[in-house]
């Protein structure tokens, strides 16, 4: 039972175990990004220059893989691989 409708289609049911796999895998990538990027900006929070770098090339990577499963967009990738790298480069840089 998919939503409190019977699927009587073989392929209908497949696709509901299909989207709901999907469904799970997606969440967990998303909570995945969401946990890396609270990391590199805890690290800018604390003043932190190497734990901040160390975090953003660790979460780089993992926003790439991300969008090229198509889990978010590609541009949404780019904004958020160029949002942490300028907080990371604001302690850097004296402003």
């Amino acid at each position: 039972m998919q939503g409190g409708h019977l699927i009587t289609h073989v392929s209908a049911q497949k696709r509901a175990r299909q989207s709901e796999e999907k469904r799970l895998r997606n969440a967990a990538l998303k909570s995945l990004l969401k946990t890396s990027a609270k990391k590199v900006l805890l690290a800018v929070e604390e003043k932190n220059v190497e734990e901040a770098r160390k975090a953003l090339a660790r979460v780089v990577p993992i926003i790439q893989k991300i969008a090229s499963k198509k889990v978010i967009h590609k541009k949404t990738a780019a904004r958020k691989i160029s949002r942490l790298a300028k907080k990371v480069n604001t302690l850097t840089s004296p402003a």
